[in-house]
């Protein structure tokens, strides 16, 4: 293992753990989006807390933040393996960061920043199963589970390698279990649709 693929990993991971939601939030609103809504520093809860504003920034900046370094990788064409490591750093960085106690977000917008530009193909079907199922039922939190789980499918579809592969799975599992209460409010019909009222803990 190279120094250097050390750095570009640890580089990835702390870009990706950059707190947009709560930066954005803070600079534009002066408001705190772990103390309001679901608490979550994602773009779902930064629109819903912040507004329209806070909301497109930090969902445009937790895709920037993943997809920059991969990006980077891909265009230097390194290794399948080497080009995983760093979508999975900076995922897991949103998820754990570190500036923040590694209490992050959901890892959607970011999920979709790392495999857009390694895996476009299957990153684009996955974009359209979440608008289909976003535009049928309003619930973020749905569309958001569905687009991850196909992943993986998606990324076998079309051809991709091992660690391409294996990198949509390791997203599939977090973004899942990062939806673990939608998933029981969807289950009791409590989940929130987008465009009505935060009152709890609502959130993609």
């Amino acid at each position: 293992m190279s120094i250097y693929f050390i750095l570009t990993v640890t580089g990835a991971y702390l870009l990706g753990a950059i707190p947009f939601g709560l930066l954005l939030s803070r600079a534009i609103t002066k408001r705190d989006p772990r103390d309001h809504g679901s608490g979550n520093i994602g773009a779902t809860n930064a629109m819903r807390t912040g507004g329209k504003l806070v909301g497109i920034l930090t969902l445009v900046a937790d895709i920037a933040k993943s997809m920059i370094p991969v990006a980077l990788a891909v265009a230097m064409e390194l290794s399948e393996t080497w080009i995983g490591a760093i979508a999975a750093a900076s995922f897991v960085g949103h998820i754990f960061p570190i500036y923040l106690k590694f209490k992050g977000g959901k890892g959607v917008a970011t999920m979709l920043g790392a495999m857009l530009p390694w895996q476009p193909l299957a990153s684009l079907l996955g974009m359209l199963i979440w608008i289909v199922l976003m535009w049928a039922t309003r619930y973020v939190s749905l569309a958001s589970i569905a687009g991850a789980l196909a992943l993986p499918l998606l990324v076998w579809m079309t051809g991709g390698s091992l660690p391409a592969l294996l990198v949509s799975m390791l997203f599939a599992s977090l973004v899942t279990a990062k939806h673990a209460s939608n998933i029981r409010r969807l289950l009791d019909g409590t989940e929130l649709a987008m465009g009505k009222s935060q009152k709890t803990g609502s959130d993609a």
